[in-house]
């Protein structure tokens, strides 16, 4: 068996693993909530696979060119009515990396080499929004795809062996990203309209459970509270006057539970961090340029 190794695309998503059944399709996220009625486009184009079929795999939203997380934020938390609108305003993109299951058949105990295959089968015929990643086998375009994708939302490459069998429950895929900095989703913000003190981020990694990022700077807090006003509708001399408490908690790393004001939609934010919870993702910039 060949020990060569393949890099395909790793997207700025959400993971969603897809099981179309005899009765129907369920999607389900990586923190295992049911997230089926947020994307009827998805579930819709999921129902052409054949029956006992799972997909494991990335959802994105495109905007401007460009892979959006907040916004696949926005339509995982969105509820069935609002949904509906959602996709058709918002429409989502999957980009499968694996197929675990086709018509019955338990197949992650083969090979990659032989899912890749059989994944490209499906797809290919039926096109979007349900798409396999892109992978391929030559150094040079991965280094090609890894220095030019990024302005596209792309985050780096995933590096497998062909020979290996899914890695369920362990890590088995090598990540190769740019950098710790990436977009975040803005969920919320601790504080106060007119002095927001930290913010509550969802990272395009990890099980999708909001964290509260380390404080904000003067500058930072300043331009959180104008994108908030925005936002809201209110004028700089009317923030904060009569705005509603806070009306959700999050835990925040050293202070346990803490009230915050949840953003709907949510903003964006280019954010560093070095691990899912320790230190506190840090807030660089908002990202309105999106």
């Amino acid at each position: 068996m060949s020990h060569e190794t393949h890099r395909s695309l790793e997207n700025d998503g959400h993971r969603l693993v897809i099981v179309r059944s005899e009765t129907g399709v369920l999607l389900q996220a990586r923190s295992g909530r049911i997230v089926t009625s947020a994307f009827p486009d998805l579930e819709a184009a999921a129902r052409q696979l054949p029956a006992g079929t799972v997909l494991d795999g990335e959802v994105v939203v495109w905007h401007a060119g460009r892979t959006d997380f907040a916004l696949v934020q926005r339509r995982a938390a969105a509820t069935a009515a609002r949904a509906a609108v959602l996709a058709q305003t918002l429409p989502a993109s999957y980009a499968a990396f694996d197929v675990l299951e086709l018509a019955g058949l338990d197949l992650r105990g083969r090979a990659y080499e032989r899912r890749r295959a059989l994944l490209v089968d499906l797809l290919l015929p039926l096109g979007p929004p349900l798409q396999p990643v892109p992978m391929t086998t030559d150094p040079e375009l991965a280094a090609t795809w890894y220095e030019t994708l990024p302005a596209s939302g792309i985050e780096g490459l995933v590096v497998k062996r062909l020979d290996q069998t899914y890695p369920a429950g362990r890590r088995g895929w090598q990540k190769l990203r740019h950098t710790d900095v990436r977009d975040a989703a803005v969920v919320g913000y601790t504080g106060t309209p007119r002095r927001p003190l930290a913010l509550v981020l969802v990272l395009p990694v990890g099980d999708e459970t909001p964290l509260v990022s380390s404080p904000l700077t003067a500058a930072l807090r300043a331009e959180v509270a104008e994108a908030v006003a925005v936002a809201s509708g209110t004028s700089g001399a009317a923030r904060g006057t009569g705005a509603a408490g806070a009306s959700a908690t999050v835990t925040a790393i050293g202070l346990g539970e803490v009230p915050f004001r949840p953003l709907d939609p949510p903003l964006t934010a280019e954010v560093r961090h070095t691990s899912a919870r320790h230190p506190p993702p840090e807030v660089l910039r908002l990202r309105t340029d999106l």
